[in-house]
């Protein structure tokens, strides 16, 4: 497999912070995780191995906050493998008893920082990317750690197959404009807003987003054009 140039950030695009898990949820978390962890350092990986599947339609799911959006589109689609990645312990415990509930064979889940993956991720790996309501860092002197920046956006880009996609939401209207900004300048992609689709899950960020008057927006964009079945307006 081939491996794809990553972007070299020094700065953290995510607020640390420190939740604990109960006792017993952390005991549950700490003997099935193993089954369904990815670690953000190590070799590229053979999705085909980590997944069980000769040919898999791997979506990468960056940070996923409290995780209901992964396990909602788990369930919704389960011939589509999903590597969801983030930071804080919640969300990752949420999405890996989920899936041990389920039995789901499609999930798997990476306790760390996504940039650190992506160089893991072989070049063209990858059918989709998923960055839904990312931190907008809304201070102009911390625009640099938005986690959409070009070199990002390029590495991404990098792992996508030809029919590709890539699929953002955010709340911020500034961070909607860094977006629509970032994403001009990839020639590679095709794209732009689109209306809200039906089948993107509400979490609860996005609910109090609303609840507080913030509208989300949603961009999709395409490596080229996707013939397959579905695409941002179907489930």
């Amino acid at each position: 497999m081939t491996e794809a140039a990553v972007p070299v950030r020094q700065l953290r695009t995510f607020h640390p912070r420190q939740r604990r898990l109960g006792p017993e949820r952390q005991a549950r978390f700490d003997a099935t995780m193993p089954k369904y962890a990815v670690e953000a350092q190590g070799p590229v990986l053979d999705l085909a191995d980590v997944f069980g599947r000769a040919r898999p339609d791997v979506v990468l799911d960056i940070g996923v906050g409290g995780g209901e959006g992964t396990v909602a589109m788990a369930a919704l689609r389960p011939d589509e493998c999903i590597l969801a990645v983030e930071v804080h312990t919640p969300g990752v415990a949420n999405i890996v008893l989920s899936a041990h509930e389920h039995g789901w064979g499609h999930v798997r889940v990476c306790h760390g920082d996504a940039l650190e993956l992506l160089a893991r991720l072989p070049a063209a790996s990858l059918w989709g990317v998923r960055i839904w309501f990312p931190d907008p860092w809304p201070k102009a002197k911390q625009h640099k750690r938005r986690l959409v920046q070009p070199d990002v956006v390029g590495a991404l880009v990098d792992r996508l197959s030809d029919d590709g996609w890539l699929h953002l939401a955010t709340d911020h209207p500034g961070y909607a404009e860094h977006v629509a900004v970032v994403m001009a300048a990839e020639t590679r992609l095709t794209g732009g807003e689109i209306e809200r689709p039906d089948w993107r899950p509400v979490t609860r960020f996005e609910r109090r987003g609303v609840e507080e008057g913030r509208r989300p927006r949603d961009y999709w964009f395409e490596r080229r054009q996707v013939t397959r079945a579905f695409g941002p307006g179907t489930p």
